[in-house]
């Protein structure tokens, strides 16, 4: 890895700290302190994937962040979601940089695949013209194929985010390099098409070093699930600069 390669920026999802707040009527562990103690600790973006029945982020809490967010101009917004389901509502209304597009059905568990194309191209032409009209960045939710990374330029996306779930299953197995591959040829696809690329999902303090030294060009990881267990045990500050060194290490 070159000095020269644009550091990785991490973006923290904040679902999980929603999730827990959820199960009382108490406003704890609140959002939005989460959402600061992160950005204070270095952290360069929050993302939030509203689902249609809240059972994690609410819509109050996409607003209250966008508004949080105002005071910390060098950090990014990142909103997740089915474009039709209730993502494009926050698109329209909030403007975030980022809108990240992701399949998932209303009752989905966890976002598990990437969008099929150029099957669902003509559906999403439109949604992804419309958000970069509003001078919201588009990413697609992309599982790790090469041959899709054109169609998804040709669908108007400005980003791709791999889908990495399957890397973080086969990391520190025989089959770690091999399925790094695939993610390698899916970059160098991307970046020939002329998309950028972020990534995203397993994604943690332990694999994350390996991966980004081994795909070239990711420009922000989304990282939530992991980061919010560490935090759990050693508080957002240290678990925030525990991932940035964990990014740090793969641009020496």
């Amino acid at each position: 890895m070159t000095s020269s390669a644009p550091k990785t920026a991490l973006s923290v999802n904040l679902n999980k700290v929603a999730l827990v707040r959820n199960t009382r009527h108490l406003g704890i562990p609140s959002v939005m302190r989460a959402a600061t103690l992160c950005l204070e600790a270095g952290a360069n973006g929050i993302t939030v994937h509203p689902r249609p029945d809240a059972r994690h982020i609410r819509a109050q809490d996409v607003r209250d962040l966008h508004d949080l967010l105002k005071a910390w101009p060098h950090a990014e917004f990142n909103i997740e979601g089915n474009p039709f389901h209730n993502l494009m509502d926050f698109v329209r209304e909030l403007r975030p940089h980022q809108c990240t597009l992701v399949p998932d059905s209303e009752g989905q568990f966890t976002s598990d695949h990437g969008w099929n194309l150029p099957a669902d191209s003509d559906r999403l032409r439109p949604l992804v013209e419309e958000a970069k009209a509003l001078g919201v960045r588009v990413s697609l939710f992309m599982d790790p194929l090469p041959q899709a990374m054109a169609h998804a330029k040709a669908v108007g996306a400005d980003r791709v985010e791999l889908y990495t779930e399957s890397y973080a299953s086969a990391w520190g197995t025989p089959r770690q390099d091999e399925v790094l591959r695939a993610f390698t040829d899916a970059a160098h696809a991307a970046r020939a098409a002329g998309l950028e690329l972020n990534a995203g999902h397993d994604l943690s303090r332990e694999n994350l070093t390996d991966f980004l030294r081994a795909v070239p060009g990711v420009r922000e990881v989304s990282i939530g699930h992991a980061l919010i267990s560490d935090a759990l045990e050693l508080g957002y500050p240290a678990a925030v600069k525990a991932y940035l060194a964990s990014i740090d290490r793969a641009f020496e």
